[in-house]
């Protein structure tokens, strides 16, 4: 069985610069989509925050824009998920969902990271209607209006106090008596006026047909029901990078992000390079992880060009 001499792993933003890059360097890559092609941006409604759209854009249409352009390079894109490797020798081993393996020189992984929702059948629904995981995302269309955002940690007040500067007014629900976020968020939650919080209080459906008109609540103390008239709902109740295939031969932080050598894309397995979500715990944006994906085929371009043993 021949080698390929790269394979990138994830059809995001990350996945589909780094096959433009490596395409243009005549690396003669193979992206292979994932179960969510196109990554998070393909349920994103607008997208007005990406340079060189003056207009914005929706998420689909720009991951379609990504695509073209990585195929108009050479770079050859098929469906498939990866669901196994074996890092240990080299090349690399991958096994896909079809059973198929492959023998792989060089591998980036840009699979992403996938939002925790609450698993309410409304969700899937209205996202993109008002139903929202990223507040600097999507914020801006709820200016002057009422937002919810469930959660208690960090993330939840990170995003409840960047909505408290566009919105009218923001409902932060807490399931616990209590917010996980660090002490110096939580103060900032706390002096905001524009923040009411709600703890021991949960979500129990999602109100509207098209669009989000209300969230109805649950006070799991007292076991009243209210309804929150609001525009929209942030679920801020983490991210789980979609690392599980990867292990245990690439090392991951404690939340399952893969670990990168400081200022490159490189894993604890020469060769391999983790670009995009999956190893950025704190941006999650398209731009960023564009950037992660260009300096990942970078890399690659270079392990490539030098023997084996010698990166």
């Amino acid at each position: 069985m021949s080698s390929i001499p790269l394979i990138i792993i994830g059809g995001g933003p990350a996945g589909y610069t780094a096959a433009i890059y490596a395409a243009r360097a005549g690396l003669h890559p193979v992206l292979y989509e994932g179960p969510n092609p196109g990554g998070q941006l393909t349920i994103t409604g607008e997208v007005e925050n990406y340079p060189g759209y003056r207009n914005g854009v929706t998420g689909p249409a720009m991951m379609e824009d990504f695509q073209a352009q990585a195929e108009r390079f050479g770079t050859v894109v098929k469906t498939g998920t990866v669901v196994k490797v074996d890092f240990a020798a080299y090349p690399r081993r991958l096994t896909l969902d079809s059973s198929v393996e492959l023998l792989v020189q060089s591998v980036i992984i840009a699979a992403g990271a996938s939002a925790k929702w609450l698993g309410l059948p409304a969700e899937k629904r209205l996202y993109g209607r008002g139903v929202s995981a990223c507040a600097i995302c999507d914020g801006f269309f709820f200016k002057d209006k009422t937002v919810v955002v469930v959660g208690g940690g960090d993330t939840a007040a990170e995003e409840s106090l960047y909505l408290a500067k566009l919105c009218q007014k923001v409902h932060l629900l807490v399931r616990k008596d209590q917010m996980r976020a660090s002490k110096i968020m939580q103060e900032r939650v706390f002096k905001n006026a524009n923040i009411q919080i709600s703890f021991q209080t949960e979500v129990q459906d999602i109100i509207g047909q098209t669009q989000v008109e209300a969230i109805k609540v649950i006070h799991t103390a007292s076991k009243k029901t209210t309804a929150i008239a609001a525009a929209g709902l942030f679920v801020a109740i983490g991210h789980q990078p979609n690392s599980l295939p990867f292990l245990p031969y690439i090392a991951v932080d404690p939340q399952g992000y893969i670990q990168t050598k400081p200022g490159t894309t490189q894993t604890n397995i020469p060769g391999v390079f983790a670009a995009g979500d999956i190893q950025d715990p704190h941006y999650r944006q398209a731009v960023t992880a564009a950037g992660t994906g260009c300096m990942a085929a970078l890399e690659a371009e270079r392990f490539l060009q030098q023997p084996f043993g010698s990166f």
